[in-house]
């Protein structure tokens, strides 16, 4: 086996597309990431963290962008992701570094991709505030 890194190359989002992502371990890992307060790791290590989140921030994008786009053009929810898809699209785009602060970056976007997630998820038929129900 060769000690060169391998780097995957998917343009068109095909690994993304077939596999959902395992949440779990993933929020694990943005909750620890971002409970740092002063960790002393090497920045190979902050590297790779940065590296697997950026990776799962990818397919919690895809994800997004994939209910958004099966909303009517009138439902507000896929005005908000389009703004958290931009944004994740910078900051994604940006290179990785090998420091804490780098690997907490990506930690707050995978959290903030998952909240968009959940708004598109969640049900549209919600109780009025007050909870009185508006059938006769």
């Amino acid at each position: 086996m060769s000690d060169t890194p391998l780097v995957l190359h998917d343009p068109h989002g095909l690994i993304e597309a077939g596999l959902p992502p395992d949440r779990a371990p993933y929020e694990a890992l943005v909750t620890a990431v971002l409970a740092w307060k002063d960790p002393d790791l090497a920045a190979s290590d902050y590297q790779q963290i940065a590296l697997q989140l950026t990776g799962h921030a990818r397919a919690v994008a895809a994800d997004v962008r994939h209910h958004a786009a099966a909303l009517p053009k009138s439902d507000g929810r896929g005005a908000l992701a389009e703004v958290v898809l931009r944004e994740a699209d910078g900051r994604l785009s940006t290179p990785l570094e090998g420091t804490a602060r780098c690997a907490q970056n990506r930690a707050r976007l995978v959290r903030a991709l998952y909240t968009r997630l959940d708004r598109l998820t969640e049900s549209v038929s919600r109780p009025p505030v007050g909870g009185q129900k508006t059938d006769p």
